[in-house]
């Protein structure tokens, strides 16, 4: 596996197959592997980020995405009321702006607008399930 950074975010989804194509939709992830369960299900999944990857799974019926648990979590809840990042990823896009365009027409929760940091643009977002993401171009 010499074709694998030496660190992936691996993160759950409710519903799998249907975050693996609103991440392409949205954010531009390159779809590198789907396996699905005959109850549809997804097992594994790989995803593209420029030179980066993510892995995605559902790991149990059971399991509630961060968006679904602070409707239920009024502790959830309270520490998701500020727009930083938790538990989240971040990723460098070549163009900030572009990126929060793709993504806010796609449905995205924006967190944030477009910010001009000492370290180069960037963004912060939630994904249709609640994970959260900041987008920055490199300074």
């Amino acid at each position: 596996m010499t074709d694998y950074p030496a660190v992936i975010p691996m993160i759950a989804y409710e519903d799998g197959p249907k975050a693996m194509d609103w991440l392409a939709a949205a954010f531009g992830f390159n779809e590198r592997m789907r396996m699905v369960t005959p109850e549809g299900r997804l097992s594994h999944g790989e995803m593209e980020a420029g030179d980066g990857l993510i892995m995605l799974a559902t790991p149990s019926p059971d399991y509630e995405g961060p968006k679904k648990h602070r409707e239920g979590c009024d502790q959830a809840r309270k520490w998701s009321a500020v727009p930083y990042i938790i538990d989240g990823v971040l990723v460098y896009v070549p163009d900030v702006p572009a990126h929060y365009e793709q993504a806010r027409r796609a449905g995205a929760h924006i967190l944030s607008d477009v910010e001009d940091g000492e370290n180069g643009k960037r963004y912060r977002v939630e994904d249709l399930e609640g994970h959260r993401w900041m987008f920055m171009e490199r300074g």
